[in-house]
């Protein structure tokens, strides 16, 4: 059974958030609101958690999963990001999008785009996510909250809890997040490229 914690969405009880940066450490898949969709996390590191959360999300190898970071200087840590790259991370972070970027040797390869090497890194903006990041000093790696079969993501945290109570193991409530999940811009090539519109708005890349 998943735990459930509600959690203040302004002024988060650090009480809590240390639990959830426990169950995160201890392998659990943590449903995790942001400012788009909620989305799965688990621990960047943690093989099983990362295999778990590709089966309940029912998505292979070749789907881009996620780094949710603190801030721009961790994104450097795990993508390879130039001067151009780093003026359009700077513009829309932290916010809505998630930047598909060149990975570095520091990202583990079952994380990365089997056949080009790209990794999907956003800066949330949102209180609690950000609250987990800052707790676990580290970034962690998520998909948005979108069931097998379905076409829209899951919004409120008791039906989150209700769908996957015995598949993941904490719920977090902070009322009900967005259905638009975040705009992708891939910035691996030489030029951006839009490949999903979603809340962040795509006007400053040129789309």
């Amino acid at each position: 059974m998943s735990q459930f914690f509600q959690i203040h969405p302004d002024n988060p009880q650090l009480r809590l958030i240390k639990q959830a940066a426990q169950i995160v450490r201890d392998g659990g898949i943590v449903a995790l609101p942001t400012d788009s969709c909620y989305a799965l996390v688990c621990q960047l590191d943690n093989k099983d958690a990362v295999a778990r959360l590709r089966r309940i999300r029912g998505i292979d190898d070749k789907h881009h999963l996620t780094l949710l970071c603190r801030d721009l200087s961790e994104i450097a840590q795990y993508a390879k990001v130039d001067n151009r790259q780093y003026r359009l991370l700077k513009a829309a972070t932290p916010g809505p999008y998630t930047f598909i970027l060149e990975a570095t040797k520091e990202v583990p390869r079952r994380l990365s785009h089997p056949s080009r090497k790209t990794i999907g890194l956003r800066v949330p903006e949102n209180v609690i996510a950000h609250a987990l990041l800052e707790e676990l000093a580290a970034p962690v790696i998520g998909a948005t909250l979108i069931l097998p079969g379905e076409e829209h993501p899951l919004t409120a945290a008791a039906d989150i809890r209700d769908a996957l109570e015995r598949q993941i193991e904490l719920v977090i409530d902070s009322g009900p997040c967005s259905l638009e999940p975040t705009t992708v811009i891939d910035l691996s090539g030489d030029q951006a490229q839009l490949i999903r519109q979603g809340r962040g708005a795509a006007q400053a890349f040129g789309f």
